[in-house]
Parts: structure tokens; C-alpha cells; sequence
């Protein structure tokens, strides 16, 4: 059966995925892809140390005749599982797909793009949401600013179609960031139209910059634009 998962569970697979993923991550200048895409140090070294645990692994388990034995395939077995869970618990391949600066070749290293959205590329719509996020920000105290948003003339909070949720960008501070692509700034997603994003008490008195555009998880090429900054003062 064909190892249709994101991150391959066979161990032939899994050998050619690892390798290349952990190679493409400190690609690239000036600046890595890793950081392009704002996956931590923590993140990129994590996902390294597995590739470094697994090589030599891997050399010792390929020579069937002298070297392969019961225990080297059970290690990297552990290797694979460790790094499903890591994955599993820290979103690596969702906050990759989701990133604004990721790209097809991102989404191809990474085998984000497989499976039923490959059988169904028939039925995808090839063009990107046009709608702008139209946003009220409410500060409510504590840190807690309240978000609505619409799309086009529409008078009620709601995602638009072609989009399943409202990805973000945002900042604390005192100068507005020039562009939606500025290192700083935090990224999130709300499956909801109408959300409350804690900032934390520790940003009480300053100011909340924040970008918004219409999101599709599964489709991330078909991402709306980014709207104006905004902002608010956080009470």
C-alpha cells in the first residue's frame, strides 16, 4: 500500500524525506528557509538532530549482508515515531502551510501537498480569494482585544467563501511595521469570523498592530490579500 502521510512512515521513505526537509531548512541566503518561514531555532535544530541520529543509522541498516540487524531497524523505527510525535504536538507542517511567505517548493519538500488534495485538483479553484477582510477591533481590558470580521458588504461577521478561517498578523509596539513581511511579527489563525486575541496584561497601554486576509488551510496558495495595518490601544 502506498505510504500516502505526510511525513513517511517507511523506513526507505522516511530516509530520502528527513534527509532532505533538514537540509532545506538551513538552505538558503541570507536568509535560511527555516527562518524564512519563522520555525524557531529550537524547531530547526529538533528536526536536524533527527536526521544526524538517523544517517549512520541508515548506512549500517542498508548493507543487508554485514550490518543490518533486528536492533538497528527497531532504532529507526523510534526515529520515525519520534518525529511523527514531535510533528504531532508542535504543528511543524500545519505552521509551515500556513506561514505568508511559504511557497510550492516549501509545500513540496515538506509532502504537505498529497494525497485526497492530488485527487482532487480537478475540483480546486485556481483563483485567490479576492475579498478583503473587513475588521472592527474592540479592546476589552486585560490584554483582550475583540475582532470581527466580514468580507465585501456583507453587515455580519462571517469567513467568506472559499476560505475556512482568518489568518493574522500582529505586533505590540510603537511604530507600525512597514509590511506584512516583517520578521516581528506573530502569525495565528481563527477558524471563527469573531474571535478575542489575548495579547497578555503585560501589553496593557501600548499599541496592537495587526494585518488580516482570508485563509484557506488546505489551499494555502489560494490565500486573499493582506488588508492595511491596523491598530488599537490595548487596555
Amino acid at each position: 500500500m502506498p505510504d500516502r502521510s505526510r511525513i513517511p512512515r517507511l523506513i526507505s521513505t522516511f530516509n530520502v524525506y528527513i534527509i532532505s526537509t533538514s537540509r532545506y531548512l538551513v538552505a538558503g541566503t541570507p536568509v535560511t528557509h527555516g527562518e524564512r518561514l519563522k520555525l524557531s531555532p529550537a524547531d530547526i535544530s529538533t528536526w536536524i538532530g533527527f536526521a544526524d541520529e538517523w544517517i549512520p543509522l541508515y548506512r549500517l541498516y542498508s548493507d543487508k549482508s554485514n550490518s543490518r540487524t533486528t536492533a538497528i531497524k527497531d532504532q529507526l523505527l523510534l526515529i520515525i515515531s519520534r518525529a511523527v510525535a514531535f510533528e504531532a504536538k508542535n504543528h511543524l507542517l500545519d505552521r509551515i502551510s500556513t506561514s505568508p511567505l511559504v511557497t510550492v517548493t516549501d509545500m513540496e519538500t515538506f509532502n504537505i501537498k498529497r494525497g485526497l488534495l492530488q485527487k482532487k485538483r480537478h475540483t480546486i479553484a485556481i483563483t485567490p480569494i479576492k475579498e478583503i477582510v473587513r475588521t472592527i477591533l474592540k479592546p476589552i481590558g486585560g490584554g483582550l482585544i475583540h475582532i470581527k470580521c466580514a468580507g465585501g458588504t456583507a453587515p455580519r461577521a462571517r469567513i467568506v467563501a472559499g476560505a475556512d478561517c482568518v489568518q493574522y498578523l500582529y505586533c505590540i509596539g510603537d511604530t507600525p511595521p512597514l509590511s506584512p513581511n516583517d520578521p516581528e511579527l506573530k502569525t495565528a489563525l481563527s477558524s471563527r469570523a469573531t474571535f478575542t486575541l489575548d495579547t497578555g496584561a503585560a501589553s496593557q497601554g501600548k499599541r496592537l498592530f495587526i494585518y488580516f486576509r482570508w485563509f484557506n488551510t488546505r489551499h494555502p496558495e489560494l490565500a486573499g490579500s493582506w488588508c492595511g495595518v491596523m491598530e488599537a490601544w490595548v487596555l
